[in-house]
């Protein structure tokens, strides 16, 4: 039963992690392709567009981050081995 817990929680860790960046890679693709549209259409608003995306893509990489943390809390921290007394 162990190792099925084990196995389990290794399988969780590797699709939220893997399943987890996919809409943050394309959201920031997206984000970085609508800034330099706008740069290249109206150049002197470079500095502004680029803080602006700045701070969107950290917004955006917050998300693959949480992943990341669910998937080493499965993994290091598991609360279902603890629940069984393992």
């Amino acid at each position: 039963m162990a190792t099925l817990i084990y196995m389990a929680s290794i399988l969780g860790a590797c699709l939220a992690i893997g399943l987890g960046v996919v809409g943050p890679g394309a959201g920031m693709g997206h984000a970085v392709r609508g800034a330099m549209e706008g740069m290249a259409r109206n150049p002197q608003q470079y500095s502004r567009l680029l803080g602006t995306m700045m701070i969107g893509l950290a917004i955006i990489e917050s998300l693959a981050i949480y992943a990341l943390i669910i998937s080493l809390i499965v993994l290091f921290a598991n609360p279902f081995i603890a629940k069984m007394g393992l």
